[in-house]
């Protein structure tokens, strides 16, 4: 029972690290990827949509992106969705393809990048904490049920401590990573 709830706690903790890791893809740096805006929301018919199913996104030179829509209709409602995005981008269109083009980064946008990525890191080590907390609850819950005892609990404790240290430590490597990738020149 404890292992399970362990292992369950894991489950959710790498979780959160992937979907970290999904999001600070999103988040630019010196060259040109597709995953800066394959995620980007786009009101499509009343529904939002991922611009990835709308699109084929491509890197035809190092500091641009283009975007090839399926249906040529939706060129306006995409070049909208960029202008008010967050990327400070401004879209190109041609009537068929919208082309990004990615100026160099500033000092300055560097260093704003870089508290945006520490802000999602933090939001990840909270998320980690709240499946800490849950996972403390049930385990005293198992407790008071007269489940496990009181041994096993403190046991289970030093387990799930002992994991999320570990989890954390993933947590600011890929910080780490993502931060030195912003700020290479």
């Amino acid at each position: 029972m404890i292992k399970e709830t362990i292992q369950d706690a894991e489950a959710r903790m790498k979780g959160a690290i992937d979907n970290l890791e999904l999001d600070l893809t999103g988040i630019r740096t010196g060259r040109a990827s597709p995953a800066l805006v394959e995620r980007l929301s786009i009101d499509y018919f009343g529904a939002s949509t991922p611009l990835m199913q709308l699109a084929t996104i491509s890197v035809p030179e190092p500091r641009m992106l283009m975007i090839r829509p399926f249906d040529p209709s939706t060129l306006k409602t995409i070049e909208r969705a960029i202008l008010a995005s967050d990327l400070g981008l401004t879209p190109n269109n041609d009537g068929k393809v919208i082309r990004l083009n990615l100026p160099p980064l500033t000092e300055e946008r560097r260093r704003e990048l870089v508290k945006v990525v520490h802000n999602r890191l933090e939001e990840t080590r909270v998320a980690m904490r709240n499946v800490r907390r849950d996972i403390i609850k049930d385990l005293r819950e198992f407790e008071k049920e007269k489940l496990i005892s009181e041994d096993d609990l403190k046991r289970a404790e030093e387990e799930l401590q002992k994991l999320i240290d570990r989890m954390i430590q993933q947590v600011d490597a890929i910080g780490e990573r993502k931060t030195k990738e912003i700020m290479e020149v």
